[in-house]
């Protein structure tokens, strides 16, 4: 089922939780809501479900206007991050409580209920918990049967709001690989909420980037990772590196130091600029038989499997800020130069990505 959002505006009292926002979900999509807390993500899920009322804006399921359909009418599945089970119920009779719940004329019979519950359980591969209470299950597992128990009405739209947040990091990989597993095989449209940027780009098929109550950047994971549209999506994104500088032709001025930048259009010639690299695009040189880069001091090394993180902080800033740099290197490679906590070396980023300020 396709979503069509448009010109969606919420208030609450004087604070705005979405200005204006559109956005088109096709029919099987697997959607993710990226962004900080009170960025609107919530809001915008909870207005699609019909739990909150839009001040105005429209939104389509399928071509027909569900604005202000009752959230009952809807058919919407919603997955909350505290799994929302019934304590006094067992597995069994959690994931069957829509369908029981269901009008006397749209009600499975006892039969169907059965088969149905059981059908679910085998796809969230739990089927053998069928007799347990919810207190007797892990987080994982407690998640997976909530899953279970909002496809049981059939949703047209599945929703998740931070489904994994509540889970230790582990699991919650565990979790993503197979949301993504489900997703291909019953190619229900879903969105999903959460602010792990890792989460959003492991699992969905697009990811909208929301900001302040608007939306920054849609665009596949691919995409999105690879052109930034703004200074906030890139710093969003993972770890980075930021300078600032001035545009000097296809240089930028960093200090006294001229650094080619990755931009495919022009920066306007003596703007004010920050550039950003990720960890894996600056180089560490050695400071005897190196100029043209930033003095630094190697704070700290921190090597787990193959590779190190090395965190820096600038010996002569540039600016008022404090500048601190996070590289990262294989583990080998630090262990065969030498390179300790402590040490000065120079910083050169090997790519940067410009934006004016």
């Amino acid at each position: 089922m396709s979503i069509d959002i448009k010109n969606i505006n919420k208030h609450f009292g004087t604070f705005t939780a979405l200005n204006n926002v559109s956005l088109n979900i096709e029919s099987g999509e697997l959607i993710a809501l990226l962004g900080p807390s009170g960025c609107g993500k919530t809001t915008l899920l909870r207005i699609i479900a019909g739990l909150e009322t839009p001040d105005s804006g429209l939104i389509s399921i399928s071509g027909e206007d569900t604005t202000h359909v009752h959230v009952r009418e809807r058919q919407v599945g919603f997955v909350f991050q505290h799994y929302a089970l019934f304590r006094h119920m067992n597995v069994f009779e959690n994931v069957a409580f829509g369908m029981r719940v269901k009008p006397k004329n749209q009600r499975p019979t006892q039969a169907q209920i059965k088969e149905k519950v059981h059908s679910l359980l085998e796809l969230v591969q739990l089927d053998w918990l069928a007799d347990r209470y919810p207190s007797q299950l892990s987080g994982g597992q407690r998640q997976r049967i909530a899953l279970a128990r909002a496809l049981a009405v059939e949703p047209r739209v599945l929703l998740l709001d931070e489904p994994f947040g509540a889970l230790d990091a582990k699991v919650r990989k565990e979790l993503r690989r197979w949301l993504r597993r489900l997703h291909d095989d019953l190619n229900v449209t879903t969105i999903f909420v959460t602010h792990d940027q890792e989460e959003a780009l492991e699992v969905a098929d697009r990811v909208v980037i929301m900001n302040k109550g608007n939306i920054e950047q849609t665009g596949s994971p691919e995409d999105i990772w690879a052109h930034p549209a703004n200074p906030f999506v890139y710093g969003f994104l993972g770890n980075v590196n930021f300078f600032h500088g001035q545009a000097r032709g296809e240089d930028i001025l960093i200090g006294q130091q001229a650094f080619k930048h990755a931009n495919e259009d022009n920066i306007r010639n003596g703007a004010n600029v920050i550039g950003f690299a990720r960890p894996h695009e600056i180089s560490i040189l050695d400071l005897n038989t190196h100029q043209n880069g930033l003095h630094v001091r190697i704070d700290r090394i921190l090597s787990f499997g193959a590779n190190s993180k090395i965190e820096l902080s600038s010996i002569y800033s540039t600016t008022s800020e404090n500048q601190n740099f996070e590289v990262h290197l294989g583990q080998l490679e630090v262990k065969s130069r030498g390179l300790r906590e402590g040490q000065e070396v120079i910083i050169a980023p090997t790519q940067l990505k410009v934006f004016e300020q």
